[in-house]
């Protein structure tokens, strides 16, 4: 299975709310049988331009970062299911390398 990471911006709530929001999302990975590796905290900001969703306006946002294995199959569903999550204001999936990069870009290797 590739491995991939959700980027995750949640609407800013109370902490109770916004965990029970996170764990539906983790449980919707899971249910869809990914593998989450690792669930990061980047805190709360204001997002970088106001951002209109479920007839809300938002201006700050809590930022998540999970990273999880998963088969191609099912990020559609995932994506689909994310975004009509109420507390959900902008999900993003990236597939990760699996190894780093293998040369220097900044000149020749030496």
């Amino acid at each position: 299975m590739p491995r991939y990471e959700l980027a995750l911006i949640l609407k800013a709530m109370q902490r109770p709310e916004t965990a029970a929001a996170l764990r539906r999302t983790v449980e919707a990975l899971m249910e869809r049988g990914a593998v989450v590796r690792d669930l990061e905290n980047l805190g709360e900001r204001l997002l970088p331009y106001k951002i209109t969703k479920h007839n809300q306006k938002h201006s700050r946002g809590t930022y998540f970062q999970v990273d999880f294995y998963a088969a191609p199959s099912i990020l559609n569903g995932l994506l689909d299911h994310l975004h009509r999550d109420v507390d959900v204001v902008r999900p993003t999936v990236l597939k990760k390398d699996e190894q780093g990069p293998k040369s220097s870009c900044c000149g020749p290797s030496q």
